[in-house]
């Protein structure tokens, strides 16, 4: 009898950091796994939790406004670290919008002057400004040797350069975000600020971890990226031979070039 796929995934501080709807990000990954007989398996990480990182194969780390990442920084760098670091280097496939990002960095100093230490998991610092960077936001991305068919991100025998993949979203963050030699850029804004509003730089990956700006929520309306994320949790897991089945995602892909097609 064949068992059927699991995939355990850890949602930080779901009540602090979830602004923007990005609660939908968690919905859109259990439902496209759902899809695909695979039951994904949802643990909220809340203050004062003791985790074992090592169990996860996913991780999702929500927005929230400064008071919020002020709640949880001290638990994040203090509590979680050490193994939240330690997974990531492992290669959990972890997706980061806004606050979750920042607190990612090393630091990040909000607008009001106020220091707030990061986990140091990814090479990227933040500055808040007087000036909020507000609106839709279009990258173009190419994740890694990766490329897209089927609706999906899926690997190449010989990878080639990755075909262009444009995601949108909606940002709304004060904080300038600059990138160190540690991370590579996921994408480069083509319509919108990005992470400093002055290099073009939308997000951050580093080993499996992706970090940006990116709300609205990111997933549900950019398909092949959840179906990258959820594929590269799957062959963490069961293997490098394991390949997700693609899934019709013709409305999501109209919806998102409609998007696309009134920005550019």
């Amino acid at each position: 009898m064949i068992q059927p796929s699991i995939l355990k995934l850890a949602h930080l501080y779901p009540a602090e950091m979830n602004v923007y709807g990005d609660r939908g990000n968690v919905i859109a990954l259990r439902q496209r796994c759902a899809w695909r007989g695979i039951a994904l398996e949802v643990t909220p990480v809340e203050p004062g939790d003791s985790v074992d990182w090592a169990g996860f194969d996913l991780a999702f780390f929500g927005g929230g406004q400064d008071s919020g990442q002020s709640l949880i920084a001290a638990d994040l760098l203090e509590r979680q670290g050490p193994g939240l670091r330690a997974a990531i280097d492992d290669g959990l496939v972890l997706l980061a919008i806004c606050g979750g990002y920042q607190l990612l960095g090393h630091y990040f100093i909000t607008h009001t002057g106020e220091r707030l230490p990061g986990l140091g998991a990814l090479d990227v610092h933040t500055v808040g400004g007087s000036r909020r960077l507000i609106g839709n936001i279009v990258i173009e991305v190419g994740v890694g040797g990766w490329g897209l068919g089927a609706g999906s991100f899926v690997p190449t025998p010989n990878p080639q350069p990755p075909t262009p993949v444009r995601l949108v979203g909606f940002e709304n963050h004060s904080g300038r975000t600059y990138h160190g030699p540690g991370v590579r850029s996921l994408g480069r804004v083509l319509s919108g600020h990005g992470d400093s509003g002055e290099d073009g730089r939308g997000g951050a990956i580093y080993r499996n971890t992706i970090g940006c700006y990116l709300h609205g929520s990111l997933l549900p309306k950019n398909p092949q990226l959840t179906d990258h994320l959820i594929d590269l949790a799957m062959r963490r897991r069961y293997g490098a031979d394991v390949a997700i089945a693609p899934l019709d995602a013709s409305l999501e892909l109209r919806a998102q070039q409609t998007m696309t097609s009134r920005l550019l």
